[in-house]
């Protein structure tokens, strides 16, 4: 388990609890005396715990009138805080009660990361992590990824993004895949074999992303002339298709393992490439680390190589 290092000062600069409760109810009511019969206690011991809660903070919150009292300007401030902070910790109270207190972590990750990696993978994390909850938001677009407020970002890269510390997960490495009946139909043995093929592409606005032809490039092979071609536009489409039997696509490994595993989807040939690239784990580093989301990158470590429970 993860310690948080507590700050030696906050119990020296927090006011007692019942000082706020008795501030709040007076300030809100309207005075003393309806705060005394709400919280059914005398006058004088709100004024007792409202006068002590002014001398700790070293600043008067009401001003007194005869028989009346004001919110000073700084009252006024105050309580907007006292208010909100009272109020979480009822509602945190009333949820933990009721066994609604839960645990989170929201993500953002790469359409293909999240449906052909993270999901599948999603009721093994729930065995082991029973009392964590997961936000996901799949999007191809990093911006979007990027700039929202996410405990943990996966995306396609290199390992360098301004204000994020990234951590690689799932090294990159590309073949072909296709149906084991197609390959059978097609005979597909070597590279020039593709030739005879519907290759299966993903239209994407991510220039890094290998297509076929430059992957094809990394062997020389301008083209595979006489191919047919089948465009989706998004990854895990292509990989459908391709199940499917309706062609050959290009294979990211981690991705496809499962289908391989399976006997869903082949290797028809053996040549591949790595790119050095690969999908990373990032942190904002102004963003908060929390303890549960440290757990699910210890997880998320762990569960690299291994096969989901379901497709």
């Amino acid at each position: 388990m993860l310690m948080r290092r507590l700050n030696p000062s906050r119990r020296r600069q927090l006011p007692p609890l019942d000082y706020l409760i008795a501030f709040e109810a007076a300030a809100s009511l309207g005075g003393f005396t309806a705060a005394a019969e709400h919280l059914h206690l005398s006058q004088a011991a709100i004024s007792r715990k409202i006068r002590l809660l002014e001398e700790n903070l070293g600043e008067q919150l009401f001003t007194r009138g005869h028989r009346s009292v004001q919110l000073t300007p700084n009252g006024r401030t105050y309580l907007r805080s006292v208010q909100k902070a009272l109020d979480e910790i009822a509602d945190a109270s009333v949820a933990i009660r009721q066994g609604e207190l839960r645990a989170h972590v929201t993500i953002a990750a790469t359409q293909s990361i999240a449906t052909l990696w993270l999901v599948p993978r999603l009721p093994d994390l729930r065995r082991d992590l029973p009392g964590l909850d997961i936000n996901l938001l799949s999007s191809d677009e990093d911006d979007a990824c990027l700039a929202g407020d996410f405990d943990l970002v996966i995306l396609r890269g290199e390992g360098r993004w301004t204000g994020f510390d990234a951590e690689l997960l799932l090294e990159e490495e590309i073949f072909p895949i296709c149906s084991p009946g197609y390959a059978e139909m097609l005979g597909l043995v070597q590279l020039s074999d593709l030739e005879r093929c519907t290759l299966i592409e993903v239209a994407s606005h991510h220039t890094e992303w290998m297509n076929w032809r430059a992957w094809l490039a990394e062997f020389g092979m301008l083209k595979a002339a006489g191919a047919k071609q089948m465009t989706f536009n998004n990854y895990a489409l292509a990989v459908q298709a391709a199940r499917d039997g309706l062609g050959v696509a290009l294979g990211w490994r981690h991705l496809v393992d499962a289908y391989l595993e399976s006997g869903a989807l082949i290797r028809p040939m053996t040549p591949s490439v790595s790119t050095g690239s690969g999908y990373y784990m990032l942190t904002g580093r102004s963003h908060a680390r929390s303890e549960e989301v440290e757990v699910l990158r210890d997880w998320l470590r762990s569960s690299v190589g291994s096969l989901p429970a379901t497709l």
